[in-house]
């Protein structure tokens, strides 16, 4: 079984394989799967920072292997009107919907709530089976905010108690 772990960043003009995932699948950190040639395919990643399309994984043994977008189940909402789209895609936002935007069409996993609010405001849905690669979030494109975040802060509680053998605290 081949293991990927290393995501590379320089670009590659050689390469070995490829392995085709869904949008649920690309969110995982430990996926164990099928390349597209049928070979076995262990891949360990940092958590919190998803498989994106065309990015490149290089194995233990230095193969590498290119990450692909599967077809699923999706609904792609399209309209003319500049409008009812800004409408929808306030609406689906205020709902956190995860959502691929292209120019006044877009896509979204299957929900019958938000298929009946789209077609609401005029859009017209085809439920027809698409790579689903959804916007990333708000602060992903701020150089200093990408990624996750955390804010650091205390709360005053004592920490006090008793034991039949004695030892020290030491905080920051």
């Amino acid at each position: 079984m081949l293991t990927a772990n290393i995501r590379l960043n320089e670009t590659v003009t050689n390469i070995d394989d490829s392995i085709t995932l869904d949008f649920d699948t690309r969110q995982k950190a430990r996926i164990k799967s099928q390349t597209d040639a049928g070979t076995s395919i262990g891949i360990f990643l940092e958590r919190g920072k998803p498989l994106m399309i065309d990015e490149i994984l290089k194995t233990e043994c230095g193969k590498t292997v290119q990450v692909k977008g599967a077809l699923e189940p999706a609904m792609t909402a399209t309209t003319k009107d500049w409008l009812s789209f800004s409408q929808v895609c306030y609406h689906l936002g205020n709902r956190h919907t995860r959502l691929q935007v292209g120019d006044r069409w877009l896509r979204f996993q299957p929900d019958h709530v938000l298929l009946e609010l789209v077609q609401e405001y005029g859009l017209s849905v085809s439920e027809d089976p698409a790579i689903f690669e959804p916007e990333k979030g708000a602060y992903s494109k701020l150089g200093k905010h990408s990624g996750s975040h955390s804010h650091s802060h205390s709360h005053g509680h004592s920490h006090a108690h008793s034991h039949e053998y004695s030892h020290k605290h030491e905080h920051d």
